[in-house]
C-alpha cells in the first residue's frame, strides 16, 4: 500500500467535476466514466478526438485522479501506521492558513498537458516543501527498484540527491505544481490537445483556487487506482468544524 500527499479542489467545485469527467474517473468517488467524443470542427485545429483515442492518451493521470503532487506516492514506514499519519496531517493543517493559489492555466510540459500556475507560486512551493519535511519520518526507505524506476542517470546532481535523501527528485527548488490532465502527446495531435484543453478549462479557472486542505490519496495495491482516502482542512477554524474523511472503498 502507498499513500500519497495531494492538492486537490474540493469535490463540490465544478473543476473536479469536468475534470474527473475529461480523465475518466472521479478520485472521490471512485466512479469511472465513459469520455465523450470532443470535436474542434469550428476551430483554428478542425477536427475530432474520439472517446476511445481520450481514453488512451488519459490512460496514465486517470489511475491517480486529478491532483496537484505535494508529496509523492510513498509507502509507510514499519515503525508508522495509517492512523498516526491521518494524525499528523490534523496536526499540520490545524498550524497553517489557507492560502490563494496562482490562478491556474493550460501548459504543456514536455509531452503532456497539465494545468500550471500562471504566475508566481512561492506559497505554493513553500507549502509543498513543508509538507515533504513534515511527513519524510512515515515514509519507507527508498529500494533499490524504486531508486532505479526514476532514472538516476537522467538526474542532475541536485535532483539525484534529493532522491536518495527524499524519495523523489522533484522537490524543493526542483519543485513544479502541475495537475496532469494527458500522458504523452504525439507532435501531430497537440495543437489540437491544446485547444479542446483551453475551451474546456479556461473558463473554470478564471478565478484564483484556493488550497484550503490537504488530501491523502491512498494506493491499496500495487497499480490500483488511488483512491481519497481523508480529506483535512487547513486553520484551525476548519479543524474545529470537522474534516472530511471519505472511504471511496474499503481499504
Amino acid at each position: 500500500m502507498r499513500y500519497a500527499l495531494f492538492y486537490t479542489p474540493p469535490v463540490s467545485h465544478s473543476l473536479t467535476q469536468i475534470a474527473a469527467e475529461w480523465l475518466g474517473r472521479d478520485a472521490y468517488s471512485g466512479v469511472f466514466y465513459k469520455q465523450p467524443v470532443h470535436g474542434t470542427q469550428n476551430s483554428t485545429h478542425p477536427g475530432t478526438l474520439s472517446a476511445d483515442r481520450l481514453a488512451d492518451l488519459t490512460t496514465a493521470p486517470r489511475r491517480y485522479g486529478f491532483h496537484g503532487t505535494l508529496k509523492a506516492p510513498f509507502p509507510l514506514s514499519d515503525d508508522q501506521s495509517e492512523d498516526q499519519l491521518v494524525n499528523a496531517m490534523k496536526r499540520f493543517c490545524e498550524s497553517r492558513d489557507a492560502f490563494a493559489m496562482p490562478r491556474l492555466k493550460v501548459g504543456r510540459l514536455g509531452h503532456f498537458f497539465a494545468l500550471v500556475p500562471d504566475s508566481n507560486a512561492s506559497d505554493l512551493n513553500q507549502f509543498a516543501a513543508e509538507i515533504v519535511r513534515y511527513f519524510d519520518s512515515f515514509r519507507a526507505p527508498l529500494s533499490e527498484a524504486d531508486y532505479a524506476r526514476r532514472h538516476p542517470d537522467q538526474l542532475d546532481e541536485q535532483q539525484r540527491a534529493y532522491l536518495q535523501q527524499w524519495g523523489y527528485p522533484y522537490i524543493f527548488d526542483a519543485f513544479r505544481f502541475h495537475m496532469t490532465l494527458t500522458g504523452a502527446v504525439p507532435d501531430a495531435e497537440a495543437d489540437q490537445m491544446e485547444e479542446l484543453l483551453e475551451s474546456l478549462f479556461a473558463p473554470l479557472l478564471r478565478k484564483p483556487l484556493m488550497c484550503d486542505h490537504l488530501t491523502l490519496f491512498c494506493e491499496v495495491e500495487k497499480g490500483a487506482p488511488f483512491v481519497i482516502h481523508t480529506a483535512v482542512p487547513l486553520g484551525p477554524l476548519g479543524q474545529s468544524a470537522s474534516s472530511t474523511t471519505t472511504k471511496v472503498q474499503s481499504l
